[in-house]
């Protein structure tokens, strides 16, 4: 098996990265990335590519079809990812989550790869009071990032051929990682806990977020990559995640807060409604993936973050101005006149994609 990851230089793929390396051995696996997150190491005293045959550097955008050749699954995480980044970028957002994504499966169709995994989301469901949604519920999309997620799943549907296609509709992630992004939700909250000493939430607490940590998803993403086309059939979009991590927002503060003594949490009670707010139902990936379920609990990747940021002797309270927020890191880019407005590299001596993965 040979297998591309598309983006593993940011938060999911370094995690994913070992995770494949671990569970096949015999895989050859390669990593192919714009760098723009590549410096943001977090905790570690080695690079995480150390698990990969080659890592090759260049635009999603870019990808040809001779590229992908070699390749029996492709695994297409690169994205702007999250509601600011989206807002901020909102064409970009566009081109990168959902053109360069379909024109990416189309290539790779051509190009014979077996099994294609996007990585999608769950904030498609947008406003969604009521029952936990399934996948063949009324989609909401409120974000140009959820709508680039959903845009792109809708096109992949039409990739005509063999090859399988499977959009996992993640959670809300969250977790440790060797490239740690502190802009979710629970990461935030222990990040603000070990570092002040207190939780803020800006909503009155109530929406709702499902929540998956790094390493599950690392597991769902290999389940995705050897599923055969009679287990959920040749394009598939599936909620991924588990029941049991449907959370309220407040009940994510008192639980961090819990597992770091002397923490206070202070809501927002008089602010408007949160209209982003979702239960979701993984029952189908459930019936799908037994072997892949997620095995980390609340508590684990609340601890898992705990022991990750200690290692670190983290105790910076502007973190949500730092390296460890993406928006943050792709502004200081632009600013600093490495990176234009389109997020293409200003540089123009960097090798062309083509002549690296040649």
């Amino acid at each position: 098996m040979k297998i591309l990851v598309v983006g593993n230089l940011g938060y999911v793929g370094p995690v994913l990265v070992e995770e494949l390396a671990r569970k096949h051995p015999e895989a050859v696996i390669h990593g192919y990335d714009n760098a723009y997150f590549s410096h943001c190491l977090t905790g570690v005293n080695d690079l995480p590519e150390r698990y990969l045959e080659q890592q090759f550097f260049g635009d999603s955008r870019d990808i040809t079809v001779s590229m992908l050749k070699q390749y029996t699954a492709v695994i297409q995480l690169a994205a702007v990812s999250n509601d600011p980044m989206g807002s901020r970028f909102a064409t970009v957002t566009k081109e990168i989550n959902q053109d360069a994504t379909v024109s990416m499966a189309r290539k790779a169709a051509e190009a014979g790869v077996r099994n294609f995994v996007f990585a999608s989301s769950c904030s498609i469901y947008g406003i969604a009071s009521g029952a936990p949604r399934k996948e063949g519920d009324q989609i909401a999309p409120m974000t140009d990032y959820a709508k680039s997620k959903f845009g792109a799943e809708a096109e992949l549907e039409n990739i005509s051929g063999d090859m399988v296609i499977t959009s996992l509709r993640f959670a809300t992630a969250c977790g440790m990682s060797p490239r740690l992004r502190l802009d979710l939700v629970l990461n935030d909250f222990v990040a603000g806990a070990l570092s002040e000493g207190k939780i803020t939430v800006l909503s009155d607490g109530s929406p709702w977020r499902p929540l998956i940590d790094v390493s599950d998803m690392a597991r769902a993403i290999d389940w995705a990559i050897q599923r055969n086309a009679d287990n959920g059939g040749r394009v598939l979009s599936v909620n991924t995640g588990s029941n049991t991590r449907n959370h309220q927002v407040r009940d994510l503060a008192t639980a961090v807060a819990e597992a770091i003594p002397g923490t206070t949490v202070s809501i927002n009670t008089d602010a408007p409604v949160d209209s982003r707010s979702y239960q979701v139902d993984f029952d189908l990936f459930a019936s799908l993936a037994p072997d892949y379920q997620p095995i980390k609990t609340l508590s684990d990747s609340i601890q898992g973050l705990v022991e990750g940021l200690q290692r670190m002797k983290f105790s910076d309270t502007d973190f949500r101005t730092s390296s460890y927020m993406r928006l943050q890191v792709l502004q200081s880019h632009i600013d600093s006149g490495r990176l234009s407005e389109s997020l293409k590299w200003i540089d123009q001596s960097v090798k062309t994609p083509e002549r690296q993965i040649a």
